[in-house]
């Protein structure tokens, strides 16, 4: 048997390590802000590493923060009411996308976030309990704080 490279690659992993340490810069902005935040960070595959929800958090932020970041690594890029290439969506059609993927798997909502690392997507972080602004702004902090791009 041969390793053809063809047939093995080389990949990038996000480390418990660097999912804390997003983690950690995520509820430090959202202390800075005066809120309360549930976040989620996922691997490359939208299996969860870390969760956590601040206390007096909202119990559905958890549910939100997780689906926001499965879907920003999922579709490697930030989320927001844009279907599969990008275009806009209506209301019918992000509520179609989100019954056809898996509510838990795509959401229209921003505050998600994937982790890129040499041009490949390693995890994604999703943050819920802010404004939609403030969501993005604290998920892409979180992704920075490692060294990672989100964009």
């Amino acid at each position: 048997m041969s390793n053809d490279p063809a047939h093995i690659a080389d990949s990038k992993r996000l480390t418990n390590a660097g999912a804390r340490q997003m983690m950690t810069t995520a509820i430090a902005k959202a202390r800075e802000a005066g809120i309360t935040i549930s976040c989620a960070i996922v691997d490359a595959g939208g299996h969860v590493i870390l969760v956590e929800r601040m206390d007096g958090g909202r119990f559905h932020t958890v549910h939100s923060a997780t689906t926001k970041a499965v879907c920003a690594s999922s579709n490697k890029r930030v989320t927001s009411a844009q279907g599969a290439v990008g275009q806009p969506l209506d209301a019918q059609h992000a509520i179609g996308l989100a019954l056809a993927a898996g509510p838990e798997r795509w959401t229209a909502m921003e505050g998600g976030a994937p982790v890129l690392v040499g041009g490949e997507c390693i995890g994604g972080i999703g943050v819920s309990g802010g404004d939609w602004q403030t969501d993005e702004r604290i998920a892409r902090a979180g992704v920075e704080s490692i060294g990672a791009g989100w964009k």
